[in-house]
């Protein structure tokens, strides 16, 4: 547990973040209302932040290996850690947001753009990877 902390400071920095944004109570922020799905977007660049960490850390832990040989071993364990974690938490947050506070309401379509902002880290995260593995073969 202590290497994961090591290994994925940012990122489980990022994770508490979000899970305090969205469980605590918030006030009006005056911007939303002058700009269309402000809540969708915020949602976006939050999921892809914390995917585009993962990556980035994930690929600082493994600077040695070569990308393709990387992910022809590992990928079911990256789409967990990368993917499946993050769309999880996004879940369970829309979950507690709906059934335990009275405060924040569970919306489906947080979790669509939550799932936006996954796929958008995780393409960003795979570009890094290939930036950062680009002078090592396969």
């Amino acid at each position: 547990m202590l290497s994961f902390i090591k290994k994925y400071p940012v990122t489980l920095l990022l994770a508490a973040t979000i899970v305090l944004a969205c469980l605590l109570p918030m006030p009006d922020v005056p911007m939303a209302a002058n700009m269309p799905l402000f809540d969708k977007w915020t949602h976006m660049l939050m999921y892809a932040c914390l995917c585009t960490a993962i990556w980035a850390e994930y690929w600082r832990c493994h600077e040695r290996t070569t990308l393709a040989g990387h992910l022809r071993r590992h990928a079911p364990r990256l789409i967990l850690l990368a993917v499946g974690a993050p769309m999880a938490m996004s879940g369970a947050l829309e979950l507690l947001q709906a059934y335990a506070t009275t405060y924040r309401s569970g919306d489906w379509l947080d979790m669509a753009a939550n799932s936006i902002g996954i796929g958008a880290g995780t393409a960003i995260g795979i570009a890094l990877g290939l930036v950062m593995k680009s002078g090592k073969r396969a």
